[in-house]
């Protein structure tokens, strides 16, 4: 059983390094302008997945895709030193598309917000189609529950359970 703590300590690790590398050490003119934005690796340190985000069109995307796979080599084997582990984690290089969901969700929210702006517009000076109170109040019902608190009997009267022990 891998410790959890020690698997987080290794992804960020391994997200260090990566970064640290495609910056100083890659000199590929395909890789675009990158931001390595998290890193994930398997309970048994064998498996590394990296999280990147490439600013840029698709050409860019994919350039750096390529530069990335070719230089996969040496990032694994800078991983795999620098954590001192028996069996180097393979790299498994993933274009983060955090931006792109959250330019969705904004739009969303903006159509959310219009729909909400065109009710609260229709609704302004309606009334209800029925009564302010819909539901029917009896009026013995009132009654009955005004007198509901009063008790029937006292106390003293009620038997104890199991008889009588005095």
């Amino acid at each position: 059983m891998t410790d959890p703590a020690r698997v987080r300590r290794h992804a960020e690790r391994v997200r260090e390094l990566v970064a640290s590398v495609v910056r100083s050490q890659i000199k590929d003119p395909r890789l675009g302008m990158i931001t390595i934005t998290d890193a994930r690796i398997t309970a048994d340190l064998r498996d590394a997945t990296v999280f990147y985000t490439v600013l840029g069109d698709a050409a860019a995307q994919s350039g750096t895709a390529a530069a990335l796979e070719s230089a996969k080599g040496m990032l694994r084997s800078t991983v795999g030193k620098a954590l001192g582990l028996r069996h180097s984690p393979t790299l498994t290089f993933v274009l983060d598309d955090v931006q792109d969901q959250v330019k969705h969700i904004d739009d969303l929210l903006a159509q959310a917000r219009t729909a909400d702006a065109e009710v609260q517009r229709l609704a302004a000076g309606k009334t209800y189609a029925g009564e302010a109170q819909p539901y029917r109040l009896d009026e013995d019902d009132e009654d009955d529950v005004d007198g509901a608190d009063e008790p029937t009997g006292s106390a003293a009267e009620v038997p104890p359970p199991g008889g009588d022990r005095r």
